[in-house]
């Protein structure tokens, strides 16, 4: 026996197939999938990253950007931030059990992207 994968009208209990925008998932969707949230919860799901290590592991993403997402993850309680009281101060990221179970989830579809983007890249040329 096969046990089939709920459609999003399930998971959702839409009755009329409408995606309400005041629909909380919405918000953790937006978190959790947005260009940097998914390359975060990437790179966080090998091992415990420093600050500046993440900007090293994520070209491109500026300091406003970094911040501002390992605020929304953490928030979330998707990331650990431990800060040290050391001089200077040392502060390490990491994933909780949450984010780990997202990056399960997430890994897959990178790997699919990375498989297929630069086919879809060309394709748009």
């Amino acid at each position: 026996m096969t046990v089939s994968s709920p459609s999003l009208s399930e998971l959702l209990r839409l009755d009329d197939g409408v995606l309400p925008a005041a629909c909380p998932s919405r918000i953790v969707l937006d978190h959790v999938t947005s260009r940097w949230g998914v390359l975060l919860l990437g790179v966080l799901s090998e091992e415990t990253l420093r600050w500046g290590e993440l900007r090293r592991r994520v070209q491109g993403i500026s300091e406003k950007m970094l911040a501002q997402t390992l605020r929304v993850l953490e928030a979330d309680g998707f990331v650990r931030r431990e800060a040290q009281p050391t001089i200077p101060p040392r502060v390490d990221y990491s994933l909780t059990d949450r984010g780990r179970e997202i990056a399960v989830l997430l890994i897959p579809l990178m790997q699919w992207i990375v498989q297929h983007a630069e086919e879809i890249v060309v394709a748009e040329d």
